[in-house]
């Protein structure tokens, strides 16, 4: 049985305090720019592509496909990757509930938010879907 990796917990800041409390709901939230539409993650105060509009907080359906992947083998081992959302954006992560050798690049995942160490909010990972 292989030992499961417990991630540090996030320290919130007034910048992305309402996104670890989506969190703590189970919600995934993007950055929007209310002007141009465009979607980032992690959402953040400024859009990073431009300086026009508002942004604001719109939840994500938590479903995307892997971009690419890495298998760390630190002292547990993990599997870092990029997943690209359904909605465009695409975030780092890690991928869980799956054999490292069954993972692949264009593999469909859905989010499941995992606890971290201390009594912080829950972090966004995925799964096979």
């Amino acid at each position: 049985m292989t030992e499961t990796r417990i991630p540090p917990a996030p320290t919130p800041d007034p910048s992305t305090q309402k996104f670890w409390d989506a969190a703590r709901e189970g919600k995934l939230l993007l950055g929007r720019n209310s002007k141009t539409g465009k979607l980032h993650y992690p959402p953040r105060p400024v859009c990073p592509f431009d300086d026009e509009g508002e942004v604001e907080l719109v939840p994500a359906k938590g479903a995307g496909t892997i971009y690419s992947f890495s298998i760390m083998r630190a002292k547990v081992p993990y599997a870092i990757a990029y997943v690209e959302l359904e909605e465009g954006p695409r975030m780092m992560t890690n991928i869980i509930g799956a054999p490292f050798e069954s993972i692949r690049i264009g593999q469909k995942v859905r989010l499941q938010f995992q606890p971290t160490d201390g009594d912080g909010p829950p972090v966004p990972m995925f799964t096979p879907a």
